[in-house]
């Protein structure tokens, strides 16, 4: 089973240096960048699947030369058995359009189709949500063979072999927040909700799923960025620089107003054991809470 997980490198907001340029565009080069967090909850749904079924898990993303330092983030952090870059200048700037273009071309290029795509909810930059689903249609309009189906808020999924289709419970928000379960053939695309939870309830699956993170751990250590990650230009990907990055994004940001970090209006009070007043003050005011009130 080949399983592609989706991801991208998202603003570092711990360390207050987002840098935009004139035109409103994020300068990723200035800002620091981290693995998207829901992309790793994406991840986990691969490691689930290759540790119950087995297969070979690719972790692809579209981006600066940077990133491959995200991509070797998330193989430390969670699991991938190899690293894909989709990267030069002409990619730059796209919309969540012209990002699902090019990684559905990427996705196409690979040795292997996959059996399953992964993708997160949404990224902590844009919040659009849009990419995952964007992506599997383009994939479907360039190969009119697939017809590949979609699931989203994937809270969990099990894969049944034997007729090769994968069982999913999906999160449906509404007035109440409802469980539904959807059975589907593979190939097919999966986005995972944020409380999405792997789950190793098996003896032999915990100690395959330790011996893995064992050994991509140290893999992740030891990865060579230039040699051990594959990269693929636009040239590669035989794509027209028209219809990807910025000349190939319809969206156009009108402006962006940075988010003012709000000023800390409270005040610590540091109690030591010894600080029998102290000590006092906090109990009556915890204790308020421990009965209920």
């Amino acid at each position: 089973m080949h399983m592609v997980t989706l991801t991208k490198g998202v603003p570092d907001f711990r360390e207050g240096k987002v840098s935009f340029d004139e035109d409103g565009h994020l300068e990723r080069g200035k800002t620091p960048t981290v693995m998207n967090p829901n992309d790793k909850v994406a991840l986990q749904a691969a490691l689930q699947t290759k540790v119950k079924h087995g297969g070979h898990v690719s972790l692809l993303s579209m981006g600066p030369p940077g990133y491959k330092e995200v991509l070797q983030e998330g193989m430390a952090d969670v699991y991938a058995d190899d690293l894909c870059l989709l990267s030069d200048r002409e990619m730059g700037a796209a919309d969540t359009w012209a990002t699902a273009m090019t990684i559905a071309t990427g996705i196409e290029m690979l040795d292997e189709e996959p059996d399953i795509i992964f993708a997160g909810f949404k990224t902590a930059d844009g919040e659009t949500g849009h990419t995952g689903p964007q992506t599997n249609w383009c994939i479907d309009i360039n190969d009119e063979l697939t017809d590949r189906p979609l699931i989203t808020h994937v809270i969990s999924l099990d894969i049944d072999e034997d007729t090769n289709t994968v069982r999913a419970k999906r999160l449906v928000e509404g007035d109440v927040s409802e469980i539904e379960t959807i059975e589907t053939d593979l190939p097919a695309f999966i986005v995972t909700d944020p409380e999405f939870e792997a789950n190793y309830r098996r003896a032999e699956h915990r100690l395959r799923y330790k011996d893995l993170r064992e050994q991509t751990q140290e893999r992740a250590a030891a990865l060579d960025l230039d040699e051990d990650v594959t990269v693929w230009d636009h040239e590669a990907l035989n794509l027209d620089p028209d219809f990807i990055g910025l000349d190939g994004s319809p969206t156009i940001v009108s402006g962006v107003d940075p988010i003012p970090k709000g000023p800390s209006e409270r005040e610590a009070r540091v109690v030591t054991p010894d600080d029998e007043d102290g000590m006092e003050a906090v109990f009556e005011e915890l204790n308020a809470f421990a009965a209920g009130d």
